[in-house]
């Protein structure tokens, strides 16, 4: 498993280092606590050269006492030998911690704390990335903080637990099954806080209700945009106020956007959107719940030609990757937001809502969503199938006959076409396949970071692999899973 990681070059999990003579990796290390962990290879150059390490030992001995002599908490790692090509590498692997930030001693918290961006590793410079790792370190959620300066009255508590009562009947369409919401409720949610008998509101009651706070309240922007990219506006809109109202609005928008058909069962009109609307629905409320509200930035839903685009600001959580997210496996940033949400029927069993969406898109005939991390923030896309065919019909023979034909062309590849972007990329590999990404970055003038997204998206749909060492490797592309994306 080592060395296929070391070919394909560094990223947000693995760093090369060719010694250990300089202290620079204490950086990466702390980069990695405060992240999901990683791991550092001494011995591997950054083309992903492998030239070993002498002295392996003295080595391995000289980076425990570093990490334990300038990080803080205590990072303790996990140090192994390996043989690769005949020569000795040292991997030091490094665990997400759970007393986060970590910071060099040296430098303190303000100035020392670093985290990882794609595959390097940058200072936290935020001051609401800081807090954010403060609040996981101390097992604490930001929407149960208690929002000072603002007060609140009994009558006006009492209407807020009657409209979440109204909500929670509309939505499960029963009185069977609501439970009265009362002051005690709303404490127990922890929306609201009670010192020396004093009841103070949290952020989740200035989220949940809509009143104005900057400091607290966030907005959700939707947009259309011509083509795929964000060069065109068509349409936008910005919602504010309560997050519930917020992502009803939101969602009412994309069904308003997206296209509509109609086809004729039995002697019924029957209408299908082209996505289902449960889950975008659901996509909106886990983007709301999931966020990060200490980031300034908002939710922001957009679509394409080709997709609809949802990004929620904040990084991913410790513990948390796009893998066990699809195993159904949830950790909540804003717990109080959650069971309000839950209890309003917005939201199912915690942690189903992705494997759930991912079987409704299935049974849909739509591809697999597509789930991208970015340094502060977390994206999902759902790519439409017939965007540029089925428009909303009247049920006629004609438009019946057009859906079948377009639903039949994309069952027979299941792929969706190569973007000019994708095109540009596979073109350079075709033309110097013993590129390195680095010299693919430098080529095409971008990020190595948005070279490798793109390496990887092409190695998962097949139509890429690397051949060889890393030394006298290159790439392949597979001519024949090609030629589906270029028709």
């Amino acid at each position: 498993m080592l060395i296929e990681e070391i070919l394909n070059g560094e990223n947000e999990k693995i760093e090369f280092k060719e010694n250990a003579k300089t202290n620079t990796y204490i950086k990466t290390v702390v980069a990695f606590a405060n992240g999901n962990g990683g791991k550092i290879v001494f011995g591997v150059k950054d083309n992903r050269e492998i030239i070993g390490v002498e002295n392996e030992f003295e080595v391995m001995d000289g980076i425990i006492n570093s990490i334990s002599d300038n990080c803080y908490p205590m990072i303790i790692p996990d140090i192994s030998l390996h043989t690769l090509e005949n020569r000795t590498i040292i991997l030091v692997e490094i665990e997400g911690g759970k007393k986060k930030p970590y910071y060099l001693k040296s430098k303190g918290m303000q100035k020392g704390t670093y985290i990882r961006s794609g595959a390097t590793t940058r200072i936290i410079e935020e001051d609401y990335v800081l807090k954010e790792l403060v609040l996981e370190g101390e097992n604490k959620y930001f929407d149960q903080q208690i929002c000072y300066g603002e007060s609140v009255n009994d009558e006006e508590i009492e209407k807020f637990c009657e409209w979440l009562e109204e909500l929670a009947r509309e939505n499960s369409g029963s009185d069977a099954k609501i439970k009265k919401v009362t002051k005690n409720t709303l404490l127990g949610w922890k929306v609201l806080e009670e010192k020396n008998g004093e009841i103070f509101l949290t952020n989740a009651y200035i989220l949940l209700s809509g009143r104005e706070n900057w400091e607290v309240s966030r907005r959700i922007q939707c947009g259309v945009f011509k083509g795929e990219t964000r060069s065109i506006f068509v349409d936008k809109r910005e919602f504010e106020g309560s997050i519930i109202i917020q992502l009803e609005k939101a969602y009412k928008y994309v069904l308003e956007k997206i296209n509509l058909s109609s086809d004729i069962v039995g002697i019924y009109r029957v209408d299908k959107y082209e996505i289902p609307p449960k889950s975008i629905r659901e996509l909106i409320a886990n983007a709301i719940i999931h966020r990060s509200y200490l980031e300034p930035n908002d939710i922001q839903v957009a679509l394409y030609d080709n997709r609809l685009e949802i990004t929620s600001p904040g990084m991913l959580l410790s513990g948390v990757n796009v893998k066990r997210m699809k195993e159904g496996y949830s950790k909540l940033r804003n717990r109080s937001i959650a069971s309000v949400f839950a209890y309003v029927n917005i939201i199912e069993k915690w942690g189903s809502g992705i494997p759930r969406i991912m079987n409704e898109l299935a049974e849909y005939g739509l591809e697999e969503p597509e789930f991208i991390t970015f340094e502060n923030d977390f994206r999902i896309n759902i790519y439409r199938k017939s965007y540029n065919t089925i428009q909303t019909t009247q049920g006629s023979t004609q438009d019946k006959t057009n859906t079948t034909q377009t639903v039949s062309q994309k069952e027979k590849s299941n792929i969706k076409n190569l973007t000019e972007t994708d095109k540009t990329i596979i073109n350079v590999i075709i033309n110097n396949p013993e590129m390195s990404q680095k010299q693919i970055a430098d080529n095409l003038n971008w990020t190595i970071n948005k070279v490798k997204y793109y390496m990887k998206k092409f190695k998962q749909k097949n139509i890429l692999r690397y051949e060889g060492t890393s030394q006298n490797g290159k790439w392949e592309v597979q001519e024949e899973r090609l030629k589906y994306f270029l028709k």
